[in-house]
């Protein structure tokens, strides 16, 4: 018989199940099936792979400012502290980095672009109000205690002993001694040959990024005579530095990162550089790794363990990012958008993909049915991959449609697209290599989504509400009800007797379906947001709501929904579908947000993916989820364990 045969082989002497070497193998095969859970990829029941997010480079929380545009950030303690240009100083808890909290703030007379933390001040740079001293001793009650005007707009500064060295644009570095945080003095000035972005101060040097102009190197051993003593051009235009280990990393914009070689600081010496993506805006160095705030391609993590070759490893979208610090095993990234990121980043990898294909149009809406993908493309009409190998899809059968394919649903053969202003096309898909369009059914609006259930499909037809089309004869369909929304009917789900339609700025309106021909909303609840998504799980309805996130509403009475639960998400949530603990969010240019709702009313980020394009819906089924990523395509990924 062969060994691989499902009959139990033989055991060897001494190991009878009486024998104590026995129940030692069983405890031991047990220890290791346990110790297997906390591996951030694990196998399920149907041995395919499931993620633990957490395991992972993400996005562990986040806060928006008060602000339109956090230019810098700096940690001390349990605070950051954010320059948020117009709002001046915001100071925010991050001692729980998952909910970071803003508690305390101050206005400055200017733009609050550069920030740096000493003792219980901070030193506000505040273009063109210069310097601003704020006493931070309580966080909740920051107040400004001193001022003093530079030549030209304070960009930058940094902080060494009893003085501030203040980088300003058109007037090179300034030395002004803090020792009296009432009365700053300006001791020392030097003009820099550019223009001076930002300074680094490290033993008997600061470091200045002047734009235009490179690197400057400045002995400031006698602060009132501060001379330059070497400098190098840069290929672009430096805009931030940081100095480690005898190196100074310099950002330079649409150059990337250039390492220097300043151990020697009068021969300065380019000896590595790598490219970014985006427009390299700041830098900053922990360990092996250099951190870049890479404006529109977010962050950028760059391995420096061997200088002269840095090389890109991971990358996580943030949105645009301005800046960027590390404190121990997290990351804190200040963008435009009003936005202040925490990072995990203890786990310096990003979650693998399980499959991903590129489509000709613009992917909207995905479902899934049998081994097969039927991807929405926009006006390339509808694609039907074979996704039986998640990790090579292939198209199986593509057709053209008019209009614009916004959502698709599948039942009984056929699937229903949601064509936009051509209203719903009904696709014979019941031919494995082929797809037919068996007829057409216009809507008086502009069709944005489809839900089937029964003999009835519901189509949220955006200016003309929620339409009821009966399927049940073939080639015979027709809308038999509807009923008019306030607001513009982006999406629907269906449960039991009732429709649950996102109304964009009239949030979620609930519409009884009993007798589908007089449908009635009986029920509504107002959203912070713009709700453009909606699924239902057990008693909650998931509403994504644009720029608020996701709002959780229980629907044990239909008639009178109640928020229980809300999340932010990073940027802008599209749609959202829930499998178990958890909701998949398609937050945009952030990817895929998950978010364990185990406890509605208090969800909690526990991981993110990053898509190449923007994620616009979500369907999770099994063990994987099919994202929509418009011009990116359908990538695949796994999904999150149960914990």
């Amino acid at each position: 018989m062969s060994s691989k045969s499902g009959t139990l082989q033989a055991l060897p002497a001494g190991m009878g199940k009486g024998s104590s070497a026995w129940l030692m193998m069983v405890v031991m095969i047990i220890f290791l099936m346990a110790s297997c859970s906390d591996n951030p990829l694990s196998p399920n029941g149907s041995g395919v792979n499931c993620i633990n997010y957490e395991g992972y480079l993400h996005i562990a929380g986040f806060c928006k400012t008060q602000g339109g545009c956090p230019r810098s950030v700096t940690v001390a303690g349990n605070y950051a502290y954010v320059a948020d240009e117009t709002a001046g100083l915001q100071v925010i808890d991050i001692s729980v980095p998952g909910s970071p909290t803003i508690v305390g703030s101050v206005d400055t007379p200017d733009l609050a672009l550069g920030v740096a933390v000493f003792g219980d001040y901070a030193y506000i740079a505040d273009y063109t109000s210069g310097l601003q001293i704020v006493d931070i001793s309580t966080p909740g009650s920051p107040e400004i205690v001193g001022s003093l005007h530079t030549p030209s707009g304070a960009e930058c500064v940094a902080i060494l002993g009893d003085y501030a060295y203040v980088a300003t644009w058109q007037s090179g570095l300034q030395i002004i001694d803090i020792s009296l945080s009432g009365s700053p003095e300006t001791v020392g000035s030097i003009n820099t040959p550019g223009s001076a972005r930002c300074v680094v101060v490290s033993g008997d040097y600061a470091y200045v990024a002047d734009y235009d102009a490179g690197l400057q190197i400045i002995d400031i051993t006698t602060p009132g005579y501060p001379e330059i003593v070497g400098s190098i051009d840069t290929p672009g235009n430096a805009l931030n530095v940081v100095v480690s280990g005898g190196y100074a990393y310099v950002a330079d914009e649409y150059y990337g990162l250039q390492v220097i070689n300043v151990n020697t600081p009068e021969s300065p010496e380019i000896v590595g550089s790598v490219d970014t993506p985006g427009r390299a805006y700041v830098v900053t160095v922990s360990g092996e790794y250099a951190y870049i705030a890479d404006y529109t391609s977010g962050l950028q993590i760059v391995d420096i363990s061997v200088p002269g070759s840095p090389e890109i490893m991971y990358s996580i979208d943030t949105g645009i990012a301005m800046s960027v610090v590390v404190s121990g095993d997290y990351a804190c990234i200040a963008g435009s958008g009003s936005t202040f990121q925490v990072l995990d980043i203890s786990p310096i990898e990003s979650p693998p993909f399980a499959g991903s294909f590129n489509t000709p149009g613009e992917v909207r809406c995905v479902a899934v049915l049998r081994g097969y993908a039927y991807v929405g493309d926009g006006y390339s009409g509808l694609e039907k991959l074979d996704i039986s190998t998640p990790a090579s899809p292939s198209v199986v059968g593509s057709i053209g449609l008019s209009g614009f394919v916004f959502d698709v649903d599948i039942s009984n053969g056929y699937a229903y697209v949601a064509g936009g202003s051509s209203g719903i096309h009904v696709i014979d898909i019941s031919e494995s290599g082929s797809l037919r369009i068996e007829e057409s059914i216009n809507t008086p609006g502009s069709a944005r989504s489809v839900a089937l259930s029964g003999d009835y499909a519901y189509v949220a037809d955006f200016s003309t509400g929620l339409q009821i089309i009966d399927i049940s004869e073939v080639r015979s369909r027709g809308i038999v009800g509807f009923v008019d929304t306030p607001q513009d009917a982006l999406s629907v789900a269906v449960s039991g007797n009732y429709a649950y339609v996102a109304d964009g700025s009239s949030g979620l309106q609930i519409i009884d379906v009993s007798t589908p021909g007089t449908p009635e909303i009986v029920g509504f609840v107002d959203t912070p947001g713009y709700a453009i998504g909606v699924s239902i799980f057990g008693n909650y309805v998931y509403v994504a709501d644009g720029g608020f996130g996701i709002q959780i509403m229980d629907i044990t009475n239909p008639g009178a929904p109640v928020i229980v639960g809300s999340m932010d998400t990073p940027e802008y949530a599209y749609f959202v579908d829930v499998l178990g603990d958890y909701a998949y969010i398609a937050d945009g240019l952030s990817g895929i947000q998950v978010i364990n709702i185990s406890t509605p009313e208090s969800p909690e980020i526990v991981g993110s993916i990053d898509t190449p394009g923007r994620a616009l819906s979500v369907s999770i089924l099994g063990n994987y989820g099919y994202v929509a990523d418009q011009h990116s395509g359908l990538q695949m990924i796994i999904r999150q364990c149960e914990q």
